[in-house]
């Protein structure tokens, strides 16, 4: 391990010591996670939003799949963590605060996002805040996009409640047990439209209906 790499895993235990809620792990991302959780996106996917980004892992991996720093928008809530990123990935939009504001800012000039990646605690947030914060990214995806989250428990941590309200589906895309500790990688998309049920219903009500 390189001394930026330990000093960084010191500086996330120390955040993590003070707000394991916030900070959700105790140890960093590692790199096989942030390889599984951006698999999906290349620098076709157009611009991508991170939450939750603490260190970097997961922009580390993003850029080396092809996606520019100016494609990028960063949200993280943490100061400490922003000033860092402002350091390491200049070019890329980098905003200090609480992902559940998402609506009320407008990113990459009006233009969809194509992926929101997401390292994000949700499993200890309230499904109020949950709501807020998958309403938001969804607001900025394109219709096609997809929205990105790692969970350390044995299901996803938006709970099926949640997806059916807000007409989500999630699927589990692969699971990583070398990372510290072991994560599964959700991708959480749009429930496609149902034209062929509804346009039955239509045929139904019409048969339904007395001859004028």
């Amino acid at each position: 391990m390189s001394i930026d790499a330990v000093v960084e895993t010191i500086d996330w235990v120390r955040a993590w010591i003070s707000d394991p809620l916030h900070v959700g792990a105790v140890v960093p991302s590692g790199r096989a996670l942030a390889e599984l959780i951006t698999s999906e996106i290349s620098s076709a996917t157009g611009p991508v939003i991170e939450l939750g980004v603490g260190m970097g892992a997961f922009t580390r991996a993003l850029c080396a799949r092809g996606v520019a720093e100016e494609s990028l928008a960063l949200v993280d809530d943490g100061s400490d963590f922003v000033r860092r990123l402002k350091g390491r990935f200049p070019q890329a939009r980098i905003l200090l605060m609480d992902a559940t504001r998402l609506k009320d800012v407008e990113l990459f000039g009006g233009k969809a996002a194509g992926a929101v990646v997401s390292g994000l605690p949700l499993l200890s947030m309230p499904p109020k805040k949950v709501i807020a914060i998958l309403e938001g990214a969804f607001g900025h995806l394109r219709a096609d996009g997809a929205f990105y989250q790692f969970t350390y428990g044995p299901r996803c941590p938006v709970k099926r409640t949640l997806l059916d309200r807000l007409g989500l589906k999630a699927t589990r895309i692969g699971r990583v047990v070398a990372n510290v500790p072991p994560a599964a990688v959700y991708r959480i998309r749009r429930r496609p439209s149902r034209p062929l049920a509804a346009a039955s219903v239509r045929r139904e009500r019409s048969a339904a209906e007395p001859d004028v």
